[in-house]
């Protein structure tokens, strides 16, 4: 299969080390072009590559910058633990319950401008975080027609890195690595048959994102992590055979205190199409 998605990803304020929400005049904006490839090499495993392309256009107190290029690129690869469809239009017996269960990892690239590459100036203009992250993933579907219900996890553990430079400046060396990621998402959707049996999906939701504190030379900033909730609409239209599917999303953290930590305030909308070869 074939993706890409475009994102638009409007500032609206920020979370401090403590939960509390900073409304400022900051205007930044982000564009992100997300072009993904996905192979069934077997008939229970898949791999895929998702690779994004990023532009920066940012306006704060007496400054205007922009900047593009390459973001961190994943490599994706997810086993199927059963062999038999799973969704089903009516509960007859208790395995009917069963969920289909899809268990993977992902390996995050720093092939994106990051703070430590020397080519940035400001984090305004980072494209990537600069660190390899291994993420261990587990998710959970269960479909009865015409109602589908999905939780998902998501542990990374980033690898530690020296660093000797910051923002295209020398510093004193020193290793850092950022903290272990959690991450769980639980949605609801609702699937619509149209006339000649194509569709439209309608979900809602809700993620949990944390980051443990960084580590300096081994020790933790104790100020540092990160977390953020937000919830997501989607929308999803397929064709009867669904090779084709297009969906549009809208993803939106409140702004209240204790919904993130170190983390900007966003809403994030984005437009995605999706090729399935048979």
């Amino acid at each position: 299969m074939f993706a890409a998605s475009f994102n638009y990803e409007k500032y609206d304020g920020k979370w401090g080390s403590d939960g509390s929400y900073d409304e400022d005049d900051f205007d930044l904006k982000q564009f992100r072009l997300n072009l993904g490839y996905g192979y069934r090499f077997a008939s229970n495993w898949q791999t895929s590559v998702v690779a994004p392309i990023i532009y920066n256009d940012n306006k704060y107190p007496g400054l205007e910058s922009s900047s593009s290029g390459l973001g961190d690129i994943s490599l994706n690869l997810w086993y199927e633990t059963f062999d038999e469809i799973m969704c089903v239009y009516e509960v007859r017996e208790l395995q009917d319950l069963m969920p289909a269960i899809y268990l993977g990892s992902t390996l995050t690239l720093p092939t994106g401008k990051s703070m430590y590459s020397g080519d940035v100036s400001s984090v305004f203009d980072i494209t990537g975080r600069g660190f390899y992250r291994l993420d261990a993933n587990l998710l959970m579907d269960k479909t009865i027609w015409p109602w589908t219900m999905i939780v998902e996890f998501a542990y990374g553990v980033y690898l530690e890195r020296p660093v000797n430079q910051e923002y295209d400046r020398f510093v004193e060396p020193y290793d850092k690595q950022l903290g272990n990621r959690r991450f769980g998402l639980v949605s609801l959707g609702y699937t619509d048959f149209l006339e000649e049996l194509d569709t439209m999906t309608y979900t809602l939701a809700y993620s949990d994102l944390k980051e443990d504190p960084t580590t300096f030379n081994g020790a933790p900033f104790s100020t540092s992590g990160l977390a953020k909730k937000s919830f997501t609409f989607t929308a999803a239209y397929a064709t009867p055979n669904k090779d084709w599917i297009v969906k549009g999303s809208i993803n939106h953290s409140p702004r209240k205190d204790d919904w993130g930590r170190n983390f900007p305030v966003t809403n994030i909308f984005a437009i995605e199409l999706v090729h399935v070869i048979p």
